[in-house]
């Protein structure tokens, strides 16, 4: 299985991005989708996983009520949207999917698939 994340870019605080993650197989029915990301000098940290079977997310403290993931299993697609980003939500984010369960749903090695990563970057 192979994982294309895209939808990164240079964007003002405040603004918005949509990050998306192709699966080159039909994984998201079955398989949790996550959203990590790294900031530099940072170690990788959870943002926001949206599970297999009921497509229920959980978002990390810092991103509620900003971000939104959600997934299209038609299209093997899974999607990050992010509002009122911040400069501190600069990272390479990564999706990622996997059989994670409750939990293991926030750890890394939870997920057996990595997307390549993309660069969001909020400044003025």
């Amino acid at each position: 299985v192979q994982l294309q994340a895209s939808g990164g870019g240079l964007v003002q605080p405040g603004g918005s991005l949509r990050l998306s993650c192709e699966a080159s197989e039909r994984i998201f029915s079955t398989y949790a989708v996550a959203w990590f990301r790294q900031a530099p000098g940072k170690d990788r940290e959870f943002v926001a996983t949206i599970s297999g079977r009921h497509g229920n997310p959980y978002y990390t403290d810092s991103v509620k009520g900003r971000f939104t993931t959600s997934k299209d299993n038609t299209k093997n697609t899974a999607y990050l949207q992010m509002n009122s980003l911040k400069p501190e939500d600069t990272a390479v984010y990564y999706c990622a999917a996997g059989r994670a369960i409750l939990s293991t749903r926030i750890t890394p090695g939870a997920y057996a698939w990595w997307g390549q990563g993309t660069l969001v970057t909020v400044s003025s």
